[in-house]
């Protein structure tokens, strides 16, 4: 009885944590676009002033936390899945996910590269430079490259789902859709890497409440 109370809480618990990733990265990528400018015409030599910097220290405190959560949320979708999902598939879950995390504390490690290099000082200083390199290598990493393995992730998630029947069909669609956007709209479209978080959300709360509504009346009093 215990052993089966604790399978059933894991899950729940698991996808608890996928919303707080949800949460947090959504809330980091809100801070980090705020903060240091992007776009052509938009991204300048100038050196974050003394607000931004605050903005880039708060995501920088939430990405590590989000990282971790992003784990549990990655296990938590394979746990829905069951143990049959296709062993391909399952590799390049399991390897887009791990990816999309290093490359998203490397987007952190170069946000925190900017904020230890430039002072704030005016444009034009020796250190403006770095700040401009540092500006380009934070978004690479966040929007061409994170986002991308987000997108893998996702779409394996989703294909891996409509086989076996573990997602609705509009949560398949919605995760296509999500994925295609991560992959071609999100390098020029400011603030379209959210819909990442936003897809982790939904997904954890459809689980939550398959969780439940899978619950033996059994176990409800437990």
């Amino acid at each position: 009885m215990a052993m089966k109370v604790q399978a059933l809480r894991t899950p729940r618990v698991a996808g608890l944590v996928g919303i707080a990733f949800a949460v947090l990265l959504g809330a980091a990528i809100i801070l980090v676009r705020a903060a240091i400018p992007s776009g052509a015409g938009v991204l300048t030599d100038t050196p974050l002033d003394t607000t931004s910097r605050h903005g880039v220290q708060t995501a920088l405190a939430l990405i590590p936390f989000a990282g971790i959560f992003f784990l549990w949320f990655m296990g938590a979708v394979r746990a829905h899945v069951g143990p049959d999902e296709d062993t391909f598939l399952a590799t390049v879950l399991i390897g887009s996910g791990l990816v999309f995390v290093a490359t998203l504390f490397g987007a952190a490690a170069a946000a925190g590269s900017l904020l230890a290099t430039t002072d704030v000082t005016s444009a034009g200083d020796a250190r403006a430079e770095l700040s401009y390199f540092g500006q380009h290598f934070t978004y690479s990493l966040l929007t061409t490259y994170a986002m991308r393995m987000a997108a893998v992730f996702v779409l394996s998630a989703s294909t891996v789902a409509l086989r076996l029947g573990a997602f609705p069909r509009w949560l398949v669609l919605l995760g296509y859709l999500v994925g295609l956007t991560l992959l071609f709209v999100v390098p020029s479209v400011s603030l379209a890497e959210l819909v990442f978080p936003l897809w982790a959300l939904v997904v954890s709360l459809h689980m939550l409440v398959a969780s439940f509504r899978s619950r033996p009346a059994g176990l409800r009093a437990v």
